[in-house]
């Protein structure tokens, strides 16, 4: 199952993930990367809104069938974070993980590593700050 990661604490606001996004749906706001979450399919806004089932979940990643899309923008306005956009066609657009791609071409765009396909690095990281905190504390409540 495929996802993506921010962490907001590695972007250098460069906006190269933006440029990058063959949807145009990832934009950086004060140094944040905003793009879908993917929710889980039984609670997707926009997948579960969606009046013509044009939003699916494909590997993980929530997608609009485009064909299916008839821009109503329910979806749009059920996105709790503005993930989704209406493009000139009149067609839901927002990220889609590159799902035929091997890689989403913002995490290979991201100089700082500040977008990640998996959390796993994350969570190690921030299970390694934890246990030297607690140590930390360890030694103190020994004083």
């Amino acid at each position: 199952m495929r996802e993506l990661i921010s962490r907001p604490e590695l972007c250098e606001d460069c906006s190269k993930c933006e440029r990058e996004c063959p949807q145009n749906a990832i934009r950086v706001i004060e140094g944040v990367a905003i793009h879908c979450l993917h929710c889980a399919p039984d609670r997707a806004p926009c997948l579960n809104i969606c009046p013509e089932d044009a939003i699916e979940e494909i590997d993980g990643a929530i997608v609009v069938d485009e064909d299916a899309c008839i821009g109503c923008g329910l979806c749009k306005t059920a996105c709790p974070i503005g993930a989704i956009y209406i493009n000139e066609e009149g067609i839901a657009k927002k990220c889609n993980l590159c799902i035929d791609q091997e890689t989403p071409r913002c995490v290979l765009t991201c100089p700082t590593g500040g977008l990640k396909e998996d959390s796993s690095e994350m969570i190690l990281d921030k299970r390694e700050k934890v246990a030297k905190e607690l140590e930390r504390l360890r030694m103190i409540m020994r004083y």
